[in-house]
This record gives C-alpha cells, sequence and structure tokens, in this order.
C-alpha cells in the first residue's frame, strides 16, 4: 500500500514504522514542529501533505490517506469526497469526542442514563454552581486536543477540593482571547470504569468489538496527574452484549457522516447502570498498540478491511493483551524535558527476541547514528505489550517485556491490570457487562 499519514504529534509512529517494515510506502506529516524529531532516522516525512495527494491518488485503491486526531474530521470529510480512501474518522466523530456534552446527549438520546454535566466558560461561574449544588465532581476540559493533566476527580462531597481548584486556575492560567476557558463539570457516579470500541467500515461496525480497561493515573494506586493513559487490559472476547447496549446505536449516525476509523466509549458501570464518559473518535494511544498485539492480520490489511463497506469482520486472537507505558522524566509534562532526558539512549536487555521487539511500541524516539535515543517533547518513550489467556498471564508477559527496555530513570506503573485480575473481571461478568 501507498500511506499518507496526518496528525499534530506522530502519535502513530509505531504504526506507521511497522507499515514500512512490512514494505509499505510511507510517508508522515506532522503539524506541530517540535514532535518532528519523533522517528526521524526511521520514517520519511513531508513538510507539506497537501503536495503528496497526487502520490497517493496515483495509487488507486491501495492508497490510504490515515489521520491520527480528532479535530481533523473536516478535512477526512473533504478528502473522502475528492475521491480519496481516508482512515480516522470524520466531522461528526470530532463533535463526539471534544464538545462532552454534545457527546452525552448522544449516549441520552439512545436511552442511557447520564450523569449531570454542566458545561462553563467561566472559573467564577462554575465556583458559583458547585456553592449552590454541593456534590463530588470531575472537572473535564473540553476538546479532543485539551490537556490531560488539567483534568481533576474530586474526592469531596461538598465540591470544596474542585473548587480550590477552580480558584487556583483562574489565578493562575486566567482565560485570554487565545486560550479561552471551556470545561465541564460530572457529578461522580461509583463503579467499575471500562470502554467499548470497534472498528467502523462507513457504513457499519466490525466484528469482533473490544472491550478496555484503562489506567490514567500516573502513580499506581491510581495516584498523581491524570496522564491520559499508563496502561491498558484489552480483549476481543465477550463485548457483544456491552455493545449492543451502547455503541451499536450509533451506526446509523456513523455511517451518514462517512466515519471510517475507530471508535471508543468509556463509561463508568456498577450493578445498576451505564454511565457515559467520553468518546474517543480515533486510534487510542496507546491503545492501537495493546489492541495490535491480538491482530492476526497486518495493519494494512485492517485499513483495506475498513475501506470496505462489504466487510464484516478482522481476525484477531483469543484472550488479553496488556499494555505499559514507558517513561522519561519530566513526564507527564515538558517543562525541562530538554535538560532531564531528550537524547538520552534507549537500549533492550541482549536477551531480547525479535518477536519480543515486535511487542515493543516506539513512541518519542529518534535514530541517530546506530542507536536510539529520546526525543520529541514529554519524553513519553514506548509501550511494552504483552498477551494471554488470562489477564495475569498478560499481564506478566507486558511486565516482563517492560524490564528488557533499558532506559536511563524509566517509570511505569507497576499496576496495570491487577484490579481486573483481582475480582473486577468476575464482578462484571456478574453483572452482566461481559458475555460468558
Amino acid at each position: 500500500m501507498r500511506i499518507l499519514g496526518i496528525g499534530e504529534y506522530c502519535d502513530l509512529a509505531a504504526m506507521y514504522s511497522r507499515l514500512a517494515q512490512e514494505g509499505h510506502e510511507v510517508r508522515v506529516w506532522v503539524e506541530d514542529e517540535a514532535y518532528r524529531g519523533i522517528h526521524r532516522g526511521l520514517l520519511p516525512f513531508t513538510d507539506d501533505w497537501h503536495d503528496e495527494l497526487d502520490w497517493v491518488r496515483e495509487a488507486g485503491q491501495e492508497g490510504c490517506i490515515v489521520f491520527e486526531s480528532a479535530t481533523k474530521g473536516e478535512w477526512q470529510d473533504a478528502l473522502r469526497r475528492d475521491g480519496f480512501n481516508v482512515v480516522g474518522g470524520s466531522a461528526y466523530g470530532d463533535r463526539l469526542e471534544g464538545d462532552r456534552l454534545f457527546g452525552q446527549q448522544v449516549m441520552q438520546d439512545i436511552g442511557l442514563e447520564i450523569a449531570r454535566c454542566e458545561r462553563f466558560y467561566d472559573m467564577e461561574a462554575a465556583i458559583r454552581f458547585i456553592e449552590t449544588h454541593p456534590a463530588r465532581y470531575v472537572y473535564k476540559s473540553n476538546g479532543a486536543d485539551s490537556e490531560r493533566t488539567r483534568n481533576f476527580v474530586g474526592t469531596l462531597d461538598d465540591g470544596s477540593d474542585v473548587i480550590a481548584l477552580l480558584e487556583f486556575y483562574r489565578q493562575h492560567s486566567p482565560a485570554t482571547e487565545t486560550s479561552p476557558v471551556d470545561f465541564m463539570l460530572m457529578e461522580h457516579v461509583q463503579g467499575i470504569e471500562m470502554g467499548i470500541g470497534a472498528y467502523f467500515n462507513g457504513a457499519r461496525f466490525l466484528s469482533p468489538v473490544c472491550l478496555d480497561w484503562e489506567h490514567k493515573h500516573f502513580f499506581p494506586g491510581d495516584l498523581g496527574e491524570l496522564t491520559g493513559e499508563m496502561g491498558t487490559v484489552v480483549t476481543y472476547t465477550g463485548g457483544q452484549s456491552l455493545f449492543k447496549r451502547t455503541l451499536a446505536h450509533l451506526e446509523e449516525a456513523l455511517a451518514e457522516s462517512g466515519y471510517c476509523g475507530y471508535i471508543n466509549l468509556n463509561m463508568i458501570v456498577n450493578e445498576a447502570h451505564i454511565w457515559p464518559l467520553e468518546f474517543t473518535s480515533r486510534f487510542g494511544y496507546p491503545g492501537f498498540a495493546i489492541c495490535s498485539a491480538l491482530h492476526r492480520q497486518s495493519w494494512a490489511t485492517i485499513f483495506k478491511t475498513m475501506l470496505d463497506v462489504d466487510s464484516t469482520t478482522l481476525e484477531t486472537a483469543p484472550g488479553f493483551a496488556t499494555g505499559v507505558v514507558l517513561t522519561v522524566p519530566p513526564f507527564p509534562y515538558a517543562y525541562g524535558y530538554e535538560q532531564l532526558a531528550k537524547g538520552m539512549p534507549v537500549l533492550f536487555h541482549p536477551d531480547i527476541s525479535d518477536a519480543e521487539r515486535q511487542r515493543v511500541f516506539l513512541a518519542e524516539v529518534e535514530k541517530v547514528g546506530d542507536y536510539l535515543v529520546t526525543s520529541g517533547v514529554s519524553g513519553y518513550i514506548c509501550v511494552a505489550t504483552g498477551t494471554g489467556l488470562t489477564v495475569q498471564q498478560a499481564n506478566a508477559s507486558a511486565y516482563a517485556l517492560a524490564g528488557k527496555v533499558i532506559v536511563p530513570n524509566v517509570r511505569y506503573r507497576n499496576d496495570i491490570g491487577q484490579r481486573l485480575a483481582n475480582g473486577e473481571l468476575k464482578l462484571l461478568q456478574k453483572w452482566g457487562y461481559i458475555d460468558a
């Protein structure tokens, strides 16, 4: 195939590299200059993606444009109208992810109960709201490219900890014309956090669907900042019933929008309710890497399947895959990265096998001479994955591999999948959220 990757931050660098290793022609455009060092020396890049459109078109049905983010849906829709094969999402998908309140309304319209949520453009108005309606709240920035470390899960029942945070943001990060305030307060609900996702081919969802359990906090025990994702457990087994109650209802709307790509709904579930939280209308990161550990087809074959409106299935393996994110300081922030860790060597233990190397998905690295070194902006080094017929086996496999990635001052959570293996999986089966 001939593949043009378009993204802000080169989040799918490992996917592009696998495609290139398989012999496909790949070119990548990275919008943010600060991220253009990622996979330098490993991938071919272009300065202007528009210049590559004829190159893609010349490949006919073997040409494909892959979008990484949920912010360029209008570009995708326009390219599809021009006859290009596009994998990523759509403008409708962008709105599902970027406008949290809209996503909540969509879920309510299909019959799911939603937690109370309010959108704000002013910190003082939000403070007055909590004072008038005291409760435990979750603060979430709006926008698909919003800064995840600003999000916060409150713990106090009167909301006073969220009020204190809002006061801090009001004083230290005041709204400006170029940086307006846009966030949501959602009333906290108790339960188990999980996700349901599937690939969409422009007309219908493909089987099987994917269940996932993300770990978003930086430290073990769900302490520290919300980073986006520090590790995840996924499976392509047992998700059909939950899918029929949730994502399946979006099939018509996604088809009308021309959506083609992966989409995920994150939620909190308990014995009585499904509480939808947010959509991811794109390839998740590191989700794409962890899911691919269970794929029995290459990404090129999966692209072709998604671009075929008559397709119905993907080939996946049974069991579970666990992924662990490895980072160096100052992740999850960018401040001080140049001084602390940029340019550090990235090595592998001598006994790592070729098969194990294929289970390491490199992120913010580049090749300098014969060596890999850290690059990029924040110190997000790689994802180590493992598989097994049980969560325990997948966890053990992933952590054995993580120990073979040698980087000075490397850090990662050591509890990915533990709660799931220690009781949550059985509880979800008992509640009927996972098929037997």
